[in-house]
């Protein structure tokens, strides 16, 4: 009896498909997007040394309105979804003005240009994380997440980046040095088996 309820169940169970992987895809396009412009916003200040303070002021209202929109759908009622719209624009105002704040001339001052980047990004990982412990929402948890760990990487390969240069011309010369021995051994045996025949 137990092998027949397996055997239903697994009938039951809807084969992984394509269609399935691109639904699934999809639904987690706008988490994906919202990572790879707070990367890209950190990535051009650093080259630039420019604060893009339109670019992070539009990438906060942009993951404030996923935040609204991925929820809306599960929240009951009228009053329900007033209440999700009042408490996602006053938390994303407030986030905002603390972005704005570390844009203001006194403190960009104490500041290097580059540090102005991770600051923002930092403040905006901790906004979306916020959120997403306030709509108990794992997706948009682990965005903020993601936009946190980022930070460290980002500085991290920054300040490596000579010991990634070094370590790869390391690796290129013993390459190289692998490669010529390779290359020399065979004319070695071939000389040394020319001489053995001369005898």
């Amino acid at each position: 009896m137990s092998e027949i309820d397996a055997h239903q169940s697994d009938a039951h169970e809807p084969p992984v498909t394509p269609s399935t992987m691109a639904h699934v895809l999809w639904q987690q396009l706008p988490y994906i997007v919202a990572l790879l412009l707070a990367i890209a916003g950190v990535a051009y200040t650093n080259v630039s040394h420019q604060p893009l303070v339109g670019y992070w002021e539009f990438l906060a209202l942009a993951i404030g309105v996923v935040c609204v929109v991925t929820k809306w759908p599960e929240t009951e009622g009228r009053e329900g979804k007033i209440r999700l719209i009042w408490t996602q624009a006053l938390h994303w105002i407030a986030v905002l003005v603390t972005m704005n704040i570390m844009l203001v001339s006194g403190v960009q001052q104490l500041l290097p240009m580059p540090a102005t980047g991770l600051v923002l990004l930092t403040l905006l990982a901790l906004g979306t994380f916020l959120a997403g412990v306030s709509l108990l929402s794992l997706q948009i948890a682990f965005l903020g997440l993601a936009m946190g760990a980022a930070v460290p990487a980002i500085s991290w390969l920054k300040q490596s980046i000579f010991f990634f240069l070094l370590g790869a011309v390391l690796l290129i010369g013993l390459a190289i040095s692998f490669w010529l021995r390779q290359d020399r051994r065979p004319r070695a045996r071939s000389t040394e088996t020319k001489h053995q025949e001369e005898a």
